[in-house]
């Protein structure tokens, strides 16, 4: 049991909300030395598998980029682009960008990340269209903005991602389904996984558009 010490490590460190890396490798260094491992050992261990894994962390270099971006306007001249742009609703953004993620993800282009695109972009874009439509709402309205903005993202990569033959989850699916016996291919996969995104689609449509009529009801009221 001793040698478990690592998942109550990272049981605990989470709980305490603390830095997260800094947790994952005190478990790490610890399992390895219950383990009977000397300390080089595990050094060599972890630098090993960051190498061997290193693709997984390029996505670190896209936060100096975007920080860069920020620091020169990007945000500002999103929420001047939406501003100028009549009609143009929170929900309907929102429903836009759902799209535009499904779409890429039929291709297998990564287009997205909250990051990369939701926080500097999106969400910025979302609250102009917000005022230009209603007039100056409050903090709270700007957080479930934020919120709206962050599951357009998830909702557009989760649905839009099995859209394309190749990708990781349609070839799991299909693996899978062929060791149980079920010959599918992993095109039928995709076939299928468009009927759940275009219900998805319409859903979050629906709900985008009357989170639209709920906001322009409550600053209506207030006007």
């Amino acid at each position: 049991m001793v040698k478990l010490i690592g998942i109550l490590i990272v049981i605990l460190g989470f709980s305490f909300k603390i830095e997260t890396l800094f947790t994952i490798l005190v478990a790490g260094i610890a399992t390895g030395l219950v383990a009977g491992l000397n300390f080089n050992e595990i050094l060599t261990i972890l630098g090993e598998s960051f190498v061997a894994n290193r693709g997984v962390s390029l996505f670190i270099l896209t936060l100096p980029v975007i920080g860069v971006l920020e620091r020169y306007g990007l945000k500002q001249r999103a929420v001047t682009l939406i501003k100028s742009i009549k009609n143009l609703t929170t929900g309907n953004l929102c429903t836009i960008y759902v799209l535009l993620r499904q779409i890429a993800g039929a291709f297998s282009i990564r287009i997205g990340g909250h990051p990369q695109f939701v926080r500097p972009i999106v969400n910025p874009m979302a609250q102009a269209a917000a005022e230009a439509t209603n007039g100056k709402i409050s903090e709270h309205d700007k957080e479930i903005i934020k919120a709206y903005s962050a599951a357009s993202e998830n909702f557009g990569n989760f649905f839009g991602q099995n859209l394309f033959a190749g990708s990781s989850g349609v070839l799991l699916i299909a693996s899978t389904l062929s060791e149980q016996g079920y010959e599918v291919s992993t095109i039928s996969v995709a076939q299928a996984g468009l009927i759940i995104a275009v219900t998805a689609f319409v859903i979050i449509a629906i709900n985008n558009y009357l989170f639209d009529k709920k906001l322009a009801a409550k600053y209506t009221t207030k006007k």
